[in-house]
Order: C-alpha cells, then sequence, then structure tokens
C-alpha cells in the first residue's frame, strides 16, 4: 500500500509540477512528499525529476514511469467503481471544481449535505474564477457557466441563465444611462471586464436585431474574480455583464439597474463538465444528481424573491 501511495503522491507532482501543489491536494506536508517520492527513486533506482527553485520536470525516466503508473492508478479508480456500483456503497473522494461565485452561491453550502447523504464519500472543492485544466489536475467535476469547447470532456447540460448588465442608480445619474450598445463601445462608459491569463472574457456577446453578435469592450480596470466586479458595480465604478441570480439581490433592493434591456447579453448555461471516464462512476453519476437539482431548485427560488 505504500508503494501505491508513493506512486499516487509522484503522479500529482508530475501533473502539478511541484511538491507543495500536490501535498496541497493530497493532504500531505511537502516534506512527507518529497520523502514519498525520495523512497520511489530509491525504489527504482533513478532519478524521476530535475530540480529547478521553482518546478520539478520530469526526467526522462520519469516520464516512461509516469504514463505506466497513470494508467495503474486510472486502473485501479475504475475497479474500485466497478465494486462500488455492484456493492451500491459508493466511496472515495470526488475532486469539484467551480468559479467563485457560482460555487459560493450554488455548490459550497450542497457539499456538506451531500456528505450527511452519502458519508463514506469524501468532497473537495475548489474554487477559482481560473480556468483550471480538468484533465492535468485530476478534476472528477467540474461546474461551468458558459460555452464548453473541450471535447475530451463530456457535458451534463442542468440549465440555462438570463445574464444582463447592470450598473448602479449612482453610475447611472454621473454618467447616464446607455440608450444603446454603441456609446458602450464609444467609450461613453466603464466596462467592467473578468480578466485572467487565457481567459476568452475580452467581449460581450449581446442579442440584437440580427441576431447575436460579438461586442468588445474596454474600461479603467478589471479583475480575475466575478464578485469583485459586482462590488465595483454597486460602488458606482460601471457596468457589469452578470447572470441574473448573481445580481438579483442587489437588483431587488435597488443598489443595481437592469440597463439596455433591448439588446441583453445572451443566456449562458450552467453546466457540469467531466472526463469521459467518470461518467462509469458511481459516486460522481450520485454528486452529478445531486447538485443539479439542487442548483435549478436555487435558481429559481432566488429569482422568484426577485
Amino acid at each position: 500500500m505504500a508503494y501505491l501511495d508513493n506512486i499516487a503522491v509522484f503522479v500529482r507532482v508530475v501533473e502539478l509540477g511541484n511538491l507543495s501543489a500536490a501535498g496541497r491536494d493530497m493532504r500531505i506536508s511537502p516534506a512527507v512528499a518529497s520523502n514519498r517520492i525520495k523512497e520511489l527513486e530509491k525504489h527504482l533506482g533513478v532519478r524521476l525529476f530535475n530540480r529547478t527553485t521553482r518546478q520539478l520536470m520530469p526526467t526522462e525516466h520519469g516520464t516512461v514511469f509516469y504514463n505506466g503508473a497513470k494508467q495503474v492508478l486510472d486502473a485501479i479508480v475504475e475497479a474500485e467503481a466497478a465494486v462500488s456500483a455492484l456493492s451500491g456503497q459508493p466511496r472515495g473522494t470526488i475532486r469539484v471544481t467551480a468559479p467563485l461565485g457560482l460555487g459560493r452561491r450554488l455548490i459550497a453550502s450542497g457539499i456538506p449535505d451531500f456528505h450527511d447523504k452519502y458519508p463514506d464519500i469524501e468532497v473537495r472543492l475548489r474554487l477559482s474564477d481560473h480556468n483550471v485544466d480538468i484533465l492535468k489536475e485530476g478534476i472528477d467535476v467540474a461546474f461551468r457557466l458558459g460555452v464548453i469547447e473541450d471535447s475530451s470532456l463530456r457535458l451534463r447540460g442542468i440549465m440555462d441563465c438570463e445574464r444582463v448588465l447592470v450598473a448602479s442608480p449612482q453610475y447611472l445619474e454621473t454618467r447616464g444611462e446607455p440608450q444603446d450598445v454603441q456609446e458602450l463601445i464609444g467609450r461613453k462608459h466603464d466596462c467592467l471586464m473578468l480578466r485572467y491569463p487565457s481567459s476568452r472574457e475580452f467581449y460581450w456577446m449581446l442579442q440584437t436585431e440580427n441576431g447575436p453578435q460579438k461586442f468588445e469592450f474596454r474600461g479603467p480596470f478589471d479583475s480575475d474574480d466575478g464578485d469583485v466586479l459586482t462590488g465595483w458595480a454597486v460602488a458606482g465604478r460601471g457596468i457589469v455583464n452578470k447572470p441574473r441570480f448573481e445580481v438579483a439581490p442587489y437588483l431587488r433592493d435597488g443598489r443595481l439597474r437592469v440597463i439596455l434591456q433591448k439588446t441583453p447579453p445572451t443566456p449562458v448555461q450552467l453546466a457540469a463538465v467531466y472526463p469521459h471516464k467518470k461518467l462509469q462512476d458511481p459516486k460522481v453519476r450520485l454528486l452529478l444528481d445531486f447538485m443539479a437539482e439542487r442548483c435549478q431548485r436555487l435558481i429559481r427560488d432566488i429569482l422568484a424573491e426577485s
């Protein structure tokens, strides 16, 4: 068992690039992760990594061993899933990721309830507005708002969500309420954009008389956290494009107002994506069913109150 644990640590170090990240992911200290790698190198009689100050890169031996070790671990996971399906008692760990706003509002609060229902399943939740590499980082399920284009992943649609352009009454009183999209393009207004490395949120897709069209906007500042953008909009610093359910409380109490209702953003799909092989894992199916029903119910309740 210790040998398999060492292999598992080695695989995560290769995938995440350093001992600290692998240790956090596997809930062990960097020192323990380092010792496991040393034990594995001693057993194999070769060096598995070239060590730099920032990252561990696999050697030629390490790359060869990783390819075989990954297949072994995947086979074990599939075997465990098959046994769980037969026994009717799913167990194990699920790694889940979601954007910050979506995760805080809909996913995080449901994790304890899911665990109460299935106490043999552990859930590790990672919230980030950055694009997480699901395959590289060993994610089992990712909840997303937007277009999913990765053909290596399976998608389960949960529901379509209306998006709105919103600004605060303070901002609209100071800058004037835009009457058409051209006023946004002409820099007469400040658009608050979600940006981060490899982000595609440099434009807004709006519904026009001629159908959906892509418009590129600019603003004086941006952020990689969607909730920061909402906070700036509430503070009167600009216009933001958000799912209606995320800003419903602010619309309800008047801190934000919907603008340009004749050219609203196109709806966005709330979906769960996961690697193809995870479809056969009973615990993944249980989580998908549980969270899909929960998200639909919570969003309907949020919108009903507004």
